[in-house]
């Protein structure tokens, strides 16, 4: 996370849907942060069109582009009039400008488009999955409003004893510790076919792992009330259900067991489908 400290927060800007959840998102973490923001819009290349030149049709789509752009700034001053925001225009297709864009970001926030996980991974417009897999820092996604309906507020982290785990677990705490919120870090135990141990000793395993994890992180966050939580089950469906009516659920990209890479069914791409509230993966460095 170091890498990326002091650096501004981007957010991609869909110019065919609505854009208020993950811009509002973003704009209230850079005026927590009190860091700059910038809307980051890409118009894709002109399809093959046997050579009969698209320019108008591209320009067109620029301009469309440029005005969206600029209702979101317009936006953002007016709900945060002292966050620094700026507009990016971009050509290519946007995983590659959001990517280029995020190699110089502190995060990067992006919307949902609520597909199912085959339409995600089939979809020519799809950027949340490869974004989330290849981005050099946090990717937020964000799809639905906060509806927080527990106090305090509270920041779910994910942990499963990986190095990815530990940094997500970092980020949760400094997320918890901005917006004066409780932290539930949360070890989902599935037990496996054959079991070679005890489940107590199993369990008590777990218990070591939550209490190593959290321990010098609540020293240097002294103000946030962190409860260890071991959970039994299928590990997206017991995250997504602590993470409820949480701020957001943290995670880190690529984890030790169920936790595995952006590969269908992993726990990531499940938590990106399954939770109501932002799904924030972390990577590795």
């Amino acid at each position: 996370m170091n890498g990326h400290q002091g650096r501004g927060i981007v957010v991609g800007v869909d110019p065919a849907r609505d854009w208020h959840l993950p811009v509002a998102w973003a704009a209230d973490e850079a005026q927590r942060r009190r860091l700059p923001l910038r809307l980051v819009l890409a118009v894709p290349p002109q399809h093959d069109t046997h050579h009969v030149d698209d320019t108008p049709g591209q320009t067109a789509l620029r301009q469309a582009g440029a005005d969206r752009l600029g209702q979101a700034r317009d936006w953002v001053r007016d709900r945060h009039p002292e966050v620094d925001v700026h507009v990016d225009l971009r050509g290519g297709f946007p995983v590659a400008a959001l990517g280029g864009a995020a190699k110089e970001a502190r995060m990067i926030v992006l919307g949902s488009r609520h597909l199912s996980r085959t339409a995600e991974f089939l979809s020519a417009g799809s950027i949340v999955v490869p974004l989330s897999a290849q981005a050099p820092c946090p990717v937020v996604v964000v799809g639905d409003a906060e509806h927080i309906s527990q106090q305090p507020a509270y920041v779910v982290a994910g942990i499963d004893g990986s190095a990815t785990a530990t940094n997500a677990l970092a980020f949760a705490f400094d997320e918890a510790d901005l917006r004066g919120a409780a932290l539930r870090a949360v070890c989902v135990w599935q037990p496996p076919v054959f079991m070679l141990d005890d489940e107590e000793v199993a369990l008590g395993a777990q218990r070591v792992l939550l209490a190593e994890a959290t321990a010098g992180l609540s020293q240097k966050y002294p103000d946030v009330h962190v409860t260890h939580e071991i959970l039994t089950g299928h590990p997206v469906e017991e995250l997504a259900r602590a993470a409820e009516h949480a701020l957001s659920v943290v995670v880190g990209r690529r984890g030790r067991g169920g936790y595995t890479g952006m590969r269908l069914g992993s726990v990531v791409h499940g938590l990106l489908h399954r939770a109501h509230c932002p799904v924030i993966t972390v990577p590795a460095e």
